[in-house]
């Protein structure tokens, strides 16, 4: 049976994960092998797998947070609940790390279409991960009040740029298969009609039907959560046949999409942020 990892090996680890995370967020190259060689032996014979799995859990950590992560390292959410603390403490040791998140946040990201082959865009969605137990640092103590995950999904060029490029390779399939009469009647909805109709795409299956597209956008990983409105859910729900939600990731280096079909409460894990309340 593996030993639990002790305070100190936590508390080494995370050091390492952050000076990593860092970098990444500067724009530099991050070497993970060359930091594990420097980490694995102030550890207790920690094998190469146990030390890349905690890396992931550090970054499920900060997925529940709502701060960026290292993008080599997608979210494991089966951790130790001292990890959820530590990072905590580094976080309000190390305030400074929020003014990298703010910049990832605030980073406005375009693409160039004609650059992208369509025929790669669309890969699998993300397997499915163990739910993290509801209520743990997402509702205890919080060192950065800020959801900076959000804030980037309300970056609007970027998510304009995400919403041109569904509409782009939503173009493309239709002429690639011969509906050429379909492909220009998509309509880009979010912006002739405003964005609360609950989608952003009217778009058309080959036969005709009517295809509502629902894009979301983040220059993390596709395991990165994502955040939806009531009005979303609800017109989901309406038209849970016909509802697709777009989900573009890694969209600053090599853009990819993963597609998604029905209601959004039968596509995802979700969980209420917000409240309203009345008197």
């Amino acid at each position: 049976m593996p030993i639990p990892w002790s305070n100190t090996e936590v508390e080494l680890i995370i050091q390492d994960y952050f000076a990593m995370l860092t970098d990444e967020l500067t724009g530099k190259d991050v070497n993970k092998t060359k930091h594990r060689k420097r980490l694995k032996p102030l550890l207790n014979n920690r094998s190469d797998g146990s030390i890349e799995f905690k890396h992931q859990n550090i970054s499920a950590v900060l997925a529940i947070l709502g701060q960026p992560y290292i993008m080599g390292y997608k979210p494991r959410y089966n951790y130790q609940k001292v990890l959820d603390d530590v990072v905590i403490d580094y976080l309000m040791a190390n305030p400074s790390m929020e003014n990298w998140f703010r910049g990832f946040a605030a980073k406005e990201v375009e693409t160039n279409v004609e650059a992208i082959n369509f025929n790669k865009l669309v890969v699998d969605p993300p397997e499915e991960n163990v739910a993290r137990e509801p209520g743990r640092s997402a509702y205890g103590r919080r060192a950065i009040k800020t959801n900076y995950i959000l804030q980037e999904q309300y970056n609007q060029k970027t998510g304009l740029a995400g919403e041109k490029l569904a509409i782009e390779f939503e173009k493309w399939h239709l002429n690639t298969i011969g509906k050429e009469a379909l492909a220009a009647r998509i309509e880009w909805v979010s912006q002739t009609e405003g964005d609360g109709l609950g989608f952003d795409i009217l778009s058309y299956n080959p036969n005709g039907t009517d295809k509502y597209i629902e894009v979301k956008t983040t220059k993390l990983t596709k395991e990165a959560p994502f955040y939806f409105t009531k009005n979303e859910l609800k017109f989901s729900l309406e038209k849970q046949r016909s509802y697709h939600l777009y989900r573009f990731f890694e969209f600053e280096k090599s853009p990819k999409m993963f597609r998604k079909n029905g209601d959004l409460h039968s596509i995802c894990y979700s969980e209420p942020e917000i409240f309203k309340g009345y008197f």
